[in-house]
């Protein structure tokens, strides 16, 4: 995957997730917790810090924002 796309695999995994993050953010009434949970991840605090990781803002500011 690194040699075709430039990026590896665990790059483009995370991009997929952020993005269905943005999109379950902005489009639904949903809590943090709950995105959280939907995408795979067993505690909140896990999402927050994966999603400030990638975008530099938390979840709950993203969600503000839109």
């Amino acid at each position: 995957m690194k040699e075709v796309t430039g990026k590896p695999t665990t790059s483009h995994i995370a991009d997929r997730i952020i993005g269905e993050a943005k999109a379950l953010l902005h489009h639904t009434n949903w809590d943090v917790a709950e995105i959280g949970q939907s995408l795979g991840f067993e505690y909140s605090s896990y999402f927050n810090n994966f999603f400030k990781k990638h975008t530099g803002s938390t979840p709950l500011s993203f969600h503000k924002a839109v």
